[in-house]
């Protein structure tokens, strides 16, 4: 296939690149970047470097948008949250304006969401039937970035959205952590009784190509390991492995102070499950957290 990806230069779409090219599939990759990062980064892929570069002449066979900017970092001032909005809902909507220019439509668009799409839940199981609980910046933010991308069905395309947890590789949030952890500086953020629900990087592109390979599914679908774990139980596994102690304890109200509303990133819970993906008959690598790390940390 000749798949145009969104967000390649990512921490997932990198390694979703990788793989693909490996598959002999042909890629090209939207990135401001210059062509010759963009090919160090990705592989041997093409690049486009605005939307505004694509024609109704460009033709596709899938579409994967996994564009926007880090969710965690600067404090969400009104600017900061305009450049989030902008990097997802607005890139998505003009992503679906090009299919509907298109001479010929993509069979497919994989677009990007995450589990804050649900909103703070508690302890209740969320599969992808679960309502959300509306209110948070980054709960609406999901739900309009999955809008503008169902917009693509109106033109004939299958649309798979990916409510994505926290994704675990050699690098993105492990690499955060594990300086502190290593330290013995770890710790649980707030009570620690929140949800992480964490997925292994092997196991969300394989979760990609299994989209992108099955014609009869479509919708939302929750990128998830099966074995969601709490803060507390993250911290004390990854701990563990690490034979290091974690005692530090951030409170929340601590958080809040120094995060702002970006506090919600860790303090929220979402106990999702992948319902659809194991109906669908996907099986995931790496099912434990355990074992995630594991892999992760002998790399």
């Amino acid at each position: 296939m000749h798949i145009f990806i969104t967000g390649g230069t990512g921490f997932i779409g990198r390694h979703l690149c990788r793989r693909l090219l490996e598959h002999n599939h042909t890629l090209t990759v939207l990135s401001r970047q210059p062509d010759e990062r963009v090919v160090r980064i990705c592989g041997d892929v093409g690049v486009v470097h605005s939307l505004d570069d694509l024609t109704p002449e460009h033709r596709f066979d899938a579409v994967v948008n996994l564009a926007g900017e880090p969710i965690i970092g600067p404090r969400w001032t009104q600017r900061r949250k305009k450049a989030l909005w902008d990097s997802r809902v607005t890139l998505t909507e003009k992503l679906v304006s090009w299919i509907a220019r298109a001479e010929v439509k993509p069979r497919v668009l994989i677009s990007g969401s995450a589990v804050g799409y649900y909103g703070d839940q508690g302890d209740r199981v969320l599969d992808e039937d679960t309502p959300p609980v509306a209110g948070s910046f980054g709960q609406r933010l999901c739900a309009a970035w999955e809008q503008a991308a169902a917009g693509a069905k109106a033109h004939g395309v299958r649309v798979c959205c990916l409510r994505t947890g926290p994704v675990l590789g050699r690098g993105g949030l492990l690499a955060r952590m594990l300086p502190a952890f290593r330290l013995g500086l770890g710790g649980r953020l707030g009570s620690g009784r929140q949800w992480f629900p964490w997925i292994h990087i092997q196991d969300h592109i394989r979760i990609s190509e299994f989209l992108l390979g099955n014609d009869r599914l479509e919708g939302p679908f929750n990128a998830t390991a099966p074995q969601p774990v709490t803060n507390a139980e993250l911290t004390a596994t990854l701990a563990g492995l690490l034979k290091r102690p974690a005692f530090m304890h951030v409170p929340a109200p601590l958080l809040r102070l120094a995060m702002g509303e970006m506090a919600e990133i860790v303090l929220a819970s979402q106990r999702a499950v992948p319902k659809r993906l194991t109906e669908a008959g996907f099986r995931f690598h790496f099912e434990t957290l355990e074992a995630a790390l594991r892999d992760l940390l002998a790399g």
